[in-house]
């Protein structure tokens, strides 16, 4: 009888979305906040957007940057490790082979069994590098051209998140009225991206979305109250 074919199906693309969150959490949570402290103190839609859409470049530009350096931070640490390796590998290879039936004893393998896959393994130096780096170093080979690609998508998440609290004080002059627009809509694309992020990452989907509106909540309460107080 034809068995049903097991199919995996697991997600791929943690680095992309990973980027996504980080622009797009600091995006709706830091120029909402920005908005509603100044909402505080001014009642001109025109200048908050103004101070609003300066922190969307600013910080798009400083988000992505940092992006950046993050991703050139981990193909260098991941060449050098390499490097180190394949050096090791050549000067030490009893070392790195006791290395190696460490590793498969951590998973219940006896010496005898683990034997012949050291053995294979000593006659392909580029395998057993690629062994080493992923089993015992725990590091995966980036993604040619993954800083670029970061930065892009941690500034363009930012962006978009920035925009969506700013949008009301586009419609309203009086900011005061925008604030409450803005809240309202900010608070529930809080709750979509948190759910979505939820549902991407694993975590149940009504705590991820609860959990970030209420972060970027008290974030824009905090700023509000406190330009309040000081005007």
């Amino acid at each position: 009888m034809p068995q049903t074919p097991h199919i995996e199906k697991h997600f791929t693309a943690g680095g992309a979305v990973r980027d996504v969150v980080i622009g797009m959490s600091d995006g709706l949570t830091v120029p909402f906040a920005l908005a509603a402290g100044l909402t505080g103190a001014i009642a001109s839609s025109h200048i908050i957007l103004t101070a609003g859409f300066a922190e969307i470049a600013a910080g798009s530009i400083a988000m992505g940057l940092g992006g950046f350096l993050a991703a050139r931070s981990d193909a260098e640490h991941y060449a050098s490790e390499r490097l180190r390796e394949e050096q090791e590998i050549v000067t030490v290879p009893d070392v790195e082979a006791q290395e190696v039936r460490e590793i498969f004893k951590s998973y219940g393998l006896t010496a005898a069994e683990s034997a012949s896959v050291v053995a294979s393994l000593r006659q392909r130096p580029q395998d057993w590098v690629d062994f080493m780096m992923r089993f015992e170093l725990g590091l995966e080979k980036p993604e040619p051209g993954r800083a670029l690609k970061s930065a892009l998508t941690i500034a363009l998440a930012y962006i978009v998140g920035g925009i969506i609290p700013l949008s009301a004080y586009l419609v309203f002059a009086d900011a005061h009225r925008a604030l409450w627009v803005s809240v309202g809509v900010t608070l529930v694309a809080l709750g979509v991206f948190g759910g979505i992020k939820g549902r991407f990452t694993g975590t149940p989907v009504l705590r991820s979305g609860l959990q970030t509106t209420l972060i970027g909540g008290l974030a824009a309460a905090a700023a509000f109250i406190i330009a309040r107080s000081i005007s």
